[in-house]
């Protein structure tokens, strides 16, 4: 071998082993995933055979399938804007003190593991022992709350307002009732997320330089709002995509809080994708419709995320 073609072959044999491992552990599990749902499929039985799209037809025509892609897209709709952090961490970059503790606060949802937290968010959400309607009920018996948590010191009627109709009716079940349970998981998704993407914001309002805000000071952004939407926002461009892709992400992976408080009910109104996957796949052994419902979540994910990379990243600069 001549040394100019040493030369080129060398990097491609430092590359190799990474391109190697991406194949085994990357590739190849999403072809097989592929050919797995063109058949009917399951584990212990050596006869399978090719079914075409049927996988893919039951998935785009039955209704509890439309309810799965329907209940993933309303909880990361609702999960991604509501646990940005942004807010929450300006307010304690803006503290002189105790922001250590703030810091440890919000991020403590995301340390604890959310399975065994779902046993703490059932017992409160329990609506015979637990202390979420407790405490929503003692404030019926209170006229300050009362009429504060019902706007009837601004002259509205209780009893048209949800906090009144539930003091005289009852506060719902809150992962029983199909109208209020993905509400819910949404809001312990929120909880677990939020204090997570705080702390990235955290990292990135300390990687900005002070000089910047004195320049922009003498050129006159004498205002905080001015400084933010001339310094601060534009410089958090990379940490605001890397946090938007990573939270949509992980909420349609939603699985642990369904599978622990709710099991995809009630009448499949939490029935997100991760654990149609489960439920298919596992639980039922098939394979062929739990590789159809994967490679659907594949291609959706994949798609979203390369929608907000366009439309998000090409306002970012990145230094």
């Amino acid at each position: 071998m001549t040394a100019g073609a040493h030369a080129r072959t060398v990097p491609y044999l430092f590359v190799a082993p990474a391109v190697a491992l991406m194949v085994v552990i990357l590739l190849v599990p999403v072809a097989i995933a592929v050919l797995l749902s063109f058949t009917d499929y399951s584990l212990g039985n050596a006869d399978f055979s090719f079914v075409g799209i049927d996988n893919y037809e039951d998935i785009f025509s039955r209704r509890t399938y439309g309810k799965m892609i329907a209940s993933s897209l309303l909880y990361a709709g609702v999960v991604v804007p509501a646990s940005i952090g942004l807010g929450a961490a300006l307010l304690i970059s803006s503290l002189r003190f105790a922001q250590d503790f703030y810091k440890a606060v919000f991020f403590l949802p995301t340390m604890a593991a959310l399975l065994a937290m779902a046993i703490v968010w059932e017992f409160m959400l329990n609506p015979t022992i637990g202390s979420i309607n407790a405490l929503l009920s003692a404030g019926c018996g209170s006229p300050f709350w009362h009429g504060l948590l019902t706007g009837a010191f601004l002259g509205i009627d209780p009893a048209t307002t949800w906090y009144g109709n539930a003091c005289a009716t009852g506060f719902p079940l809150w992962l029983g009732d199909r109208a209020y349970a993905l509400w819910t998981l949404c809001f312990i998704g929120v909880w677990q997320a939020f204090g997570f993407n705080m702390v990235l914001y955290l990292a990135g309002l300390t990687a900005i330089p002070r000089e910047l805000y004195h320049a922009a000071e003498m050129d006159g952004a004498s205002s905080a709002w001015d400084r933010f939407r001339l310094v601060t926002w534009p410089l958090l461009g990379p940490t605001t995509v890397f946090v938007v892709t990573i939270t949509t992400i992980r909420s349609f992976q939603v699985f642990d809080s369904v599978e622990a408080l709710t099991a995809g009910g009630p009448s499949k109104s939490t029935y997100v994708m991760m654990y149609a996957i489960y439920e298919k796949a596992i639980r039922q052994n098939l394979i062929g419709i739990g590789a159809a419902i994967t490679v659907v979540f594949l291609i959706f994910v994949m798609v979203v995320t390369l929608i907000q990379r366009h439309y998000v990243e090409k306002r970012v600069h990145y230094s």
